[in-house]
């Protein structure tokens, strides 16, 4: 049977179809995206159910508040704002939803590396000023690279996926998965990665592991020179060694949808207090920026919330 006016408490906004399908299985939902955590930590004990992005950490004092809670759904894919291992042992199942915007993390990753190797950005600003210099604008084919993909998860798979037209060679590499080959992607080691690689696209999750990943000895360990990607999270990647990289041409390239300075929320960032290297890749034409919206499309909006209904659904009922 349906739960019987069970709260479930929204902590931040995502697209209404999941409360519509919440109602209809009888949970009351009610709605706090502003307080403070520590209000919300006030009130928790109220709760069978949260839901929340990315707009603050849940932790083990949060959670030793949350005495009814039974749930938590992330719309998103990355869980480094929940303390998913405390969460399991109070008996609170965590939901997350990578299948609602792994296409769009795909196809974002994909056209930020199609503009930085046509010089989109800088060819678009050159014509819109009457500039019209083809030879300066000479761009660059995926076709024939090697493309190495670190972490092969939902993201890591989906941007694979849309390298399969490009007839270009993939290999990836993911610590804690084997046998994942196929006729999209080749599995090899991390030897293989440096040694082979010519375009590196980034998909970990963040942890005290990945913090930082891709770093000044990393990038040293590369045979040739690469073009780097990264739409995972922004403290995989130090910023600094990736400019110390750019001026010695040991990156030829970057694109990057997340920074190591952003709010935990994602949502802001603080541009008046940022060091030289943040000065640097927002000059640089060999860079390609984005706000953190690689899994930001009005599909992903829908298809986020669907598949955490579709979770909590064949989980409680």
């Amino acid at each position: 049977m349906p739960p019987n006016l069970k709260k479930i408490l929204f902590l931040d906004t995502v697209h209404p179809i999941l409360e519509e399908r919440l109602v209809n299985l009888g949970y009351c939902c009610e709605h706090d995206i502003n307080s403070p955590k520590v209000e919300i930590e006030a009130k928790i004990a109220h709760y069978f159910g949260v839901v929340i992005r990315s707009r603050f950490t849940l932790n083990q004092v949060f959670f030793d508040k949350a005495t009814k809670l039974k749930f938590i759904a992330r719309s998103g894919a990355g869980l480094d704002n929940i303390d998913v291992a405390y969460a399991e042992e109070k008996g609170i199942k965590v939901f997350n939803s990578p299948e609602g915007n792994r296409t769009a993390v795909g196809e974002h990753t994909l056209g930020m590396l199609l503009m930085l190797f046509n010089q989109l950005k800088k060819g678009d600003k050159e014509a819109r000023q009457g500039i019209w210099d083809r030879e300066g604008n000479r761009g660059l084919e995926i076709a024939g690279k090697t493309v190495g993909i670190i972490g092969y998860g939902n993201m890591g798979s989906a941007f694979s996926k849309t390298l399969s037209g490009f007839d270009c060679r993939v290999i990836a590499n993911d610590k804690y998965k084997s046998n994942f080959g196929n006729e999209l992607v080749e599995e090899v080691d991390l030897d293989s990665i440096f040694n082979e690689t010519d375009i590196l696209s980034i998909h970990l999750p963040l942890s005290e592991e990945t913090q930082y990943y891709v770093n000044e000895v990393f990038l040293s360990k590369f045979k040739k020179p690469i073009y780097l990607i990264n739409t995972a999270r922004g403290s995989n990647l130090c910023v600094s060694d990736l400019v110390s990289g750019l001026k010695t041409n040991r990156v030829l390239g970057a694109c990057l949808d997340v920074l190591e300075y952003e709010a935990k929320s994602f949502e802001t960032i603080n541009s008046e207090a940022l060091p030289e290297a943040f000065k640097y890749i927002t000059e640089s034409d060999k860079v390609i920026l984005s706000p953190h919206v690689a899994g930001w499309t009005k599909e992903s909006y829908i298809k986020l919330s669907s598949f955490l209904a579709d979770k909590i659904e064949r989980y409680f009922v």
